[in-house]
């Protein structure tokens, strides 16, 4: 028999932990928001006496010095950084609805999307991927320099007629066009099963690929209907979206019959898996090519929600898919709820 003392004392410490935790946590994001507001009013100070013709390259490089004599102990204050302030108070004086965002995400990052970035769009995605994934700098980076902002706004899916309304954006925003594998080290020619080899070898950057907030389940996930087995590739758990996300992997061409499969795949994981409390399952076909229009019409009669998507061991976007970007006033529409 358990002794109550014991019980009650183990979740009386448990308890205490996960304070002192939220409390550690809060206290981080103070900190960054009042250093984010200090290099801003700093970068704003810097522009008003620049306006006036006043300060130049010379009396910026004599700032940083003064500074850094005065707070040894601090980094942050060379003439670099200076500049740096500037050019982020610029990038965000003039934008009501960035400007309060980027006091979200650390100093480092913010930097990142201000160089890398080619406008306030783009600018917004990532900021509030990088708030609602916890991206570290260098996941960030690499989901920039992998175009997962262009990647994502081209994605296929039917989920505009399979998915409840309250998750439809933010689960067209889980899904990309393209995938790059390019940590899998795999031959240009290769089969389906060392696709799933090299991905079981290497879960966590594939889940990071994948968006950063999937949880794998499984590979090769068996599912039994009237004593006849099915097996499911990958299976994962999307854990903001609470949903089952079914993954099958092809090494050639998209072929219209992979939708009926994935189809069968939902349906059965919905009725014998998914739990009550949880959303409807969503397939991914994952192709090694894929041609736009056949997908198109493969998905327009689906009623589960399913997305085709390309993988690339090197990452490339061609230029045409590239000019296929969606309005910047429909991509603001889609980021809205994007919590």
């Amino acid at each position: 028999m358990s002794n109550p003392i014991s019980d009650n004392y183990r979740h009386l410490v448990m308890e205490i932990k996960q304070c002192i935790r939220s409390a550690q946590y809060e206290a981080l994001k103070a900190v960054n928001r009042e250093m984010i507001n200090l290099y801003w009013g700093i970068g704003q100070i810097i522009v008003t006496q620049q306006q006036g013709a006043t300060w130049g390259k010379s009396v910026v490089e004599q700032l940083a010095k003064d500074l850094q004599a005065e707070f040894p102990g601090i980094s942050g204050f060379s003439a670099a950084n200076l500049w740096r302030m500037r050019l982020f108070y610029e990038s965000y004086v003039n934008n009501e609805k960035l400007a309060p965002m980027v006091r979200e995400i650390g100093w480092s990052h913010n930097l990142v999307i201000v160089e890398k970035c080619k406008d306030d769009i783009e600018r917004e995605f990532y900021i509030r991927t990088t708030r609602k994934f916890g991206w570290t700098k260098n996941v960030l980076i690499h989901q920039i320099e992998n175009q997962t902002y262009e990647k994502i706004l081209l994605n296929q899916t039917n989920f505009d007629k399979t998915v409840p309304t309250e998750i439809r954006n933010q689960l067209k925003l889980a899904v990309k066009d393209e995938y790059t594998f390019d940590f899998l080290e795999l031959a240009d020619e290769h089969s389906e099963r060392q696709l799933e080899q090299a991905i079981l070898a290497r879960v966590e950057p594939f889940l990071q690929e994948m968006g950063g907030i999937f949880a794998f389940i499984g590979s090769q996930y068996r599912l039994e209907i009237d004593e006849e087995e099915y097996f499911i590739d990958i299976l994962l758990y999307h854990r903001r979206l609470k949903c089952l996300v079914a993954i099958e992997l092809k090494i050639g061409n998209f072929l219209p019959e992979y939708v009926g499969k994935m189809q069968f795949y939902l349906a059965v994981l919905d009725d014998t898996v998914k739990l009550p409390d949880e959303n409807p399952s969503i397939g991914i076909i994952l192709c090694k090519s894929k041609q736009r229009t056949i997908v198109e019409y493969a998905l327009k009669e689906s009623n589960k929600p399913i997305g085709a998507a390309s993988y690339q061991i090197v990452s490339t976007l061609p230029q045409e898919l590239k000019n296929q970007l969606p309005a910047p006033e429909q991509v603001a529409k889609l980021l809205e709820g994007f919590e």
